[in-house]
């Protein structure tokens, strides 16, 4: 442990090149399914995060994404022509949208995640359990979230 408070240059240049081949790697597998519907990334992560949170708002996923409307509508035009996503107006304020999946929308996403958690399932299935735990506190960390 103490190794890790002299950690070099070097060794933080490795760590962010294991993290963009572990990027790289995890979406690899799904190109090849998004093309099939000629979506990219960006249409994933929208997939993605309406999966984890059906009826998530508009504002809600711009935040979460961190991106300019512009770009999020273009997404979500295009998920909406491929018929993966609905929309239904907020009860109390109908100016608010709430996006889901559609059908079409869970199927997609449920091919992508099948390919994904391979490889995921894979490395944990070599690792032990305090490794697992470990390896999210420190994602967290990376992403400034809470633990």
């Amino acid at each position: 442990m103490k190794q890790l408070l002299y950690l070099k240059d070097e060794q933080l240049k490795e760590f962010i090149e294991k993290l963009f081949i572990g990027y790289r790697e995890s979406f690899s597998d799904p190109k090849k399914i998004l093309a099939n519907y000629s979506i990219g990334i960006a249409h994933h992560k929208v997939i993605h995060l309406v999966s984890l949170y059906q009826g998530i708002t508009i504002t809600e996923l711009l935040k979460k994404l961190k991106i300019t409307k512009q770009s999020l509508n273009r997404v979500l035009k295009d998920l909406t022509k491929l018929e993966a996503i609905e929309y239904k107006k907020d009860k109390t304020d109908t100016r608010i949208k709430h996006v889901y999946l559609s059908q079409k929308g869970n199927r997609i996403f449920d091919e992508i995640f099948s390919v994904q958690k391979k490889r995921i399932y894979k490395a944990f299935l070599h690792s032990d359990s305090n490794e697992v735990l470990n390896f999210d506190k420190i994602l967290k960390r990376i992403i400034n979230e809470k633990i």
